[in-house]
């Protein structure tokens, strides 16, 4: 029996499995640990996509009840959707849009749902009609950009 167990070398089935639990449990904790800014990040995108897409839908719904009329403040030159720049909110909220959507990073991301009682709005969106093509582009301001992505929309 003594010559047995001297030639048995290695590790038992139980221990391996321990080392791989924990192995595991590691790799759980760094993949947590790591992503969670690029998870908020990609969050914020996809709610900037679905802002740009609405604003863009209540100007066009707009310009059809209007026979082809932009709101005010809707120029050639690329503006801020914000009271001191393309101030659109007064023409579409609340007919076309329940709520002006602000960016995730702008007024904590809270939509302007009263455009008199807001003082100073600003959405973190610009607005730009294009001369050549008489076509509206709605995009996230440069300041607001993450992950690289350029979020923009143009009908």
């Amino acid at each position: 029996m003594k010559s047995l167990k001297k030639n048995q070398k290695g590790f038992t089935l139980i221990e391996l499995l321990v080392v791989i639990g924990i192995l595991a449990v590691l790799l759980a904790i760094t993949l947590i640990a790591i992503n969670p800014a690029r998870q908020f990040a990609q969050a914020n995108n996809t709610k900037r996509r679905s802002d740009v897409n609405a604003i863009l839908n209540a100007v066009n719904q707009y310009m059809a009840d209007k026979k082809g009329d932009l709101p005010a403040g809707i120029t050639s030159a690329i503006q801020s959707i914000s009271n001191t720049g393309a101030n659109i909110c007064s023409d579409i909220v609340p007919l076309y849009l329940a709520a002006l959507p602000t960016d995730p990073k702008v007024n904590d991301g809270k939509s302007v749902t009263d455009c008199a009682a807001v003082e100073g709005y600003d959405t973190g969106y610009t607005i730009v009609k294009i001369a050549e093509n008489n076509r509206i582009t709605v995009a996230v301001a440069e300041a607001n950009k993450e992950l690289g992505e350029i979020i923009s929309v143009t009908r």
